[in-house]
């Protein structure tokens, strides 16, 4: 004999109850003896506890009531004795104004009869003969009421004997989740009892095995309505499965295993809607090794008893448990320091300031004598159990954590070493599944970018990425997805990642939005491995870097304002890094996509003395003056092919001024620990006085008007030299007072490094105490929109690559 258990989704009304009907009718052709055990259907249970709670608070509950009864008699069934217990019941609780365990187990009871009935009834009529047995009759449990602990020995002898006498070839549909004392009250059994009512009864009958047909494929490596990525998993043990059931696996019941294991009897958990599927086959042994799944238990509290005074005290634990066992307080999780100065475990929710005034009572003259400082109670927090994990590699999944700024509250390792429990607040509960499930499954781990800047450089990123996002999946195993691009006044969302087809209609799918917006969206999604990159050039988006970084963001910046502001918000910023356990790259804060800030703190760290470090920091600037050296054009000329060429901002006085190129040079001294301010910079401007006010046009009309004074500087030259617009940080850089930061234009032989550079190219030369005068050469492309967007591409993948082995 097969014993089906269908839960309440399959049974709903339409598709669900015909594919059942089909399910029984098909087994039934193959000759397979069956028996069925049926929950309530559909949100029956729900429905029933609704209506007990309208009419405990006075409420009308009469519309509700009907509504449950329409939908029970959707199959021209009628269930008067139900009905009439149910409203007799209700009108009781509505007097009163409350109502009993004893009570509600009697009225949630109805769900599962009738449902019983209704299989029974609809079996007949398609020709298949069958019973309807109430499981009351033959499950016998004591009276704790909502959550009966069965006694095994009478209900076996009790379901044998009813068994022994039905006919064969006739389909008992039982109903599951409910059980009666001797008294013959009616008792429940629990949270998805009704899949321990199906074990018990596969035990009694020694079944070949339980089928259970749910909603899904099987048993996931998380659940899949929170982790998309969840695989299913083919086979279980007992062990492991009993593990899962007993931290919040919602197909299993914490019992369900353990009627299992002595007859050997499998367990197959399988959909009532996917026929074709062979679902998860639960047995006595697995070959499969290491982490197998995540469940998750919601609605707990955690509780903390701390006193110094317990040091070396013997009892304290017996004393714990003690006082909860006599008020029925069960205690899933227990975390305890070596000392006896603090433990702590978990209750029910339910039941936290129960066992806080039950502990406080215990340990009252504790208190008087300081022994005992605190008990205290942390509501509303769930337990992630990693079925299969060590603590050998917990700290991957751990550190994944940290860097979401998920904090565990307690972590618990289970006696075999092969279960690691990690507690954390409800509102983290999906957030922390979908990192610790990334983290430790051979699936792809999910980066998720917020873009701010829609520009040149941003825009150029955003195409990168696009391009990229396959490749990166398939070799480095990252899913890059960009989920919210923004402007200054416009941010476009989507959660799942933000299509090409979506962001070229930015305009008409975009909002408005304030900071405040993105930092909730990334919260409602509980979306992880959060990177804000900000390729704006605004002075005032870096206020929302702290933050950002606050609300669990990395970041990326192309933006040197961060970076050049005063000393006292670069310290702030870093040291709200430090305490968030965040990182901040910005590499093409100088050299867009040349490797010279990662250089210089690579030898800054390793303790090499950097004593120079000269360069020419500005693309556009190179462009112009390698041009005017080496050519006889005007420079009026050369700057107005600069302009028309794009190599300069709109307005070009913003690169001739030279204070782009301070602060990149600012950058670098910082990175030196060196504490300069941007006023302490020397920086030679390359505009005339006269021309450094007014409008971008009139500016522009009187370009000429640099000619005389450049020509000249460039016929003063000594033979085979050529102008260069250089950064140099000189000086003693062991001190900030010491140390010298100086821009300028400078003529260099053409045969040196700085001469030589070509186009528009960047060139850094740093010299360092053990290379003396042969500088490390850092040389190439410095400006321009697709270097700057791969300069940052290749920041955010450098953060994707953090604690990956």
């Amino acid at each position: 004999m097969k014993i089906l258990k269908f839960g309440g989704k399959s049974l709903a009304n339409g598709k669900g109850l015909e594919t059942v009907l089909e399910i029984v009718e098909q087994k039934i052709k193959k000759g397979e003896a069956i028996t069925l055990v049926v929950s309530a259907r559909g949100n029956a249970t729900d429905d029933l506890l609704e209506i007990l709670e309208k009419a405990t608070s006075g409420e009308s509950y009469l519309p509700v009531f009907e509504s449950f009864k329409t939908y029970q008699k959707a199959y021209s069934l009628d269930f008067p004795q139900e009905f009439a217990l149910l409203e007799k019941l209700f009108e009781g609780v509505s007097l009163l104004g409350d109502y009993s365990d004893k009570i509600k187990d009697q009225i949630v009871a109805q769900g599962e009869i009738i449902s019983a009935k209704l299989v029974s009834y609809l079996l007949e009529k398609k020709g298949i003969s069958s019973v309807f047995v109430d499981s009351r009759t033959l499950l016998v449990s004591d009276n704790h009421f909502g959550n009966a602990q069965v006694k095994e020995a009478i209900s076996e002898q009790k379901t044998k004997a009813f068994f022994e006498q039905l006919p064969k070839g006739t389909v008992a549909v039982v109903t599951g989740f409910i059980a009666a004392t001797e008294k013959g009250e009616t008792t429940t059994l629990g949270r998805n009892g009704s899949n321990y009512s199906a074990a018990l009864f596969a035990n009694f009958l020694q079944a070949e095995e339980l089928q259970n047909f749910t909603h899904v494929n099987g048993i996931y490596t998380a659940n899949p309505d929170w982790v998309s990525e969840a695989q299913i998993i083919r086979n279980l043990s007992y062990q492991e499965a009993n593990e899962l059931a007993n931290f919040g696996a919602t197909i299993l019941h914490a019992k369900t295993i353990i009627p299992l294991i002595s007859k050997n009897i499998p367990l197959r958990i399988l959909n009532t809607f996917n026929a074709d599927d062979a679902g998860t086959l639960i047995h006595s042994q697995t070959t499969e090794k290491g982490i197998r799944s995540l469940s998750v238990l919601e609605g707990n509290a955690l509780i903390i008893l701390e006193g110094r005074g317990l040091l070396g005290q013997v009892g304290v634990d017996a004393r714990i448990f003690r006082a909860l066992a006599q008020r029925n307080i069960s205690v899933s999780i227990i975390s305890q320091g070596s000392s006896e100065r603090g433990i702590g475990f978990l209750v029910a929710n339910q039941d936290a300031e129960k066992a806080k005034k039950a502990l406080e009572e215990e340990f009252e003259s504790d208190f008087y004598t300081k022994d005992v400082s605190e008990v205290s109670v942390v509501k509303n927090v769930g337990v992630i159990s990693i079925v299969g994990q060590d603590m050998a590699t917990f700290h991957k999944p751990y550190n994944a954590l940290i860097r979401n700024q998920i904090i565990p509250l307690l972590i618990n390792n289970a006696v075999t070493g092969n279960n690691v429990s990690v507690v954390v607040y409800n509102h983290q509960l999906q957030k922390a599944l979908n990192v610790i499930h990334g983290e430790i499954f051979s699936i792809s781990k999910r980066v998720n970018l917020v873009i701010f800047g829609r520009g040149t450089v941003g825009g150029t990123l955003v195409k990168q990425i696009f391009e990229a996002q396959e490749a990166i999946l398939l070799r480095k195993n990252i899913s890059l997805r960009i989920v919210a691009v923004a402007n200054s006044a416009k941010c476009l969302f989507n959660p799942k990642g933000i299509t090409t087809n979506e962001y070229q209609n930015f305009e008409t799918l975009s909002q408005s939005y304030q900071l405040e917006d993105v930092i909730n969206f990334a919260k409602k999604h509980h979306l992880e491995n959060l990177i804000a990159v900000d390729a704006t050039a605004s002075k005032t988006f870096v206020e929302n870097y702290i933050p950002l970084i606050e609300n669990g963001f990395d970041l990326v910046s192309a933006n040197k304002i961060a970076n050049t502001v005063s000393y006292d918000f670069y310290q702030k910023l870093r040291r709200v890094l430090k305490e968030n356990q965040k990182q901040y790259l910005y590499e093409t804060n100088v050299g867009a996509g040349l490797p010279l800030i990662d250089t210089i703190k690579l030898l800054h760290l390793s303790g090499e003395n950097i004593t120079r470090i000269k360069g020419i920091f500005s693309g556009t600037l190179s462009y112009l003056f390698n041009t005017f050296s080496d050519s006889d054009k005007p420079f009026s000329e050369v700057l107005r092919t600069a302009i028309d060429s794009g190599y300069t901002e709109p307005d070009p006085r913003e690169d001739l001024c030279g204070n782009d190129v301070g602060r990149k040079l600012l950058i670098l001294a910082r990175e030196l620990d060196l504490e300069n301010e941007f006023d302490q910079i020397a920086i030679q401007n390359l505009i005339p006085e006269h021309l450094r006010e007014g409008k971008v046009e009139e500016f522009l009309s009187r370009l000429n008007e640099f000619d005389s004074d450049y020509q000249e500087i460039k016929e003063g030259q000594e033979p085979n030299h050529v102008l260069r617009y250089v950064g140099d940080l000189h000086g003693d850089l062991s001190r900030t007072e010491t140390s010298r930061l100086e821009v300028k234009l400078v003529s260099v032989p053409k045969d040196s490094a700085l001469g030589q550079v070509k186009g528009a190219d960047s060139i850094f030369e740093i010299y360092t105490e053990s290379y003396g005068n042969h500088p490390i050469v850092i040389q190439g492309a410095g400006a321009g929109a697709a270097v700057t967007a791969r300069g940052i591409f290749g920041d955010i993948l450098r953060l994707t690559e953090r604690d990956r082995n």
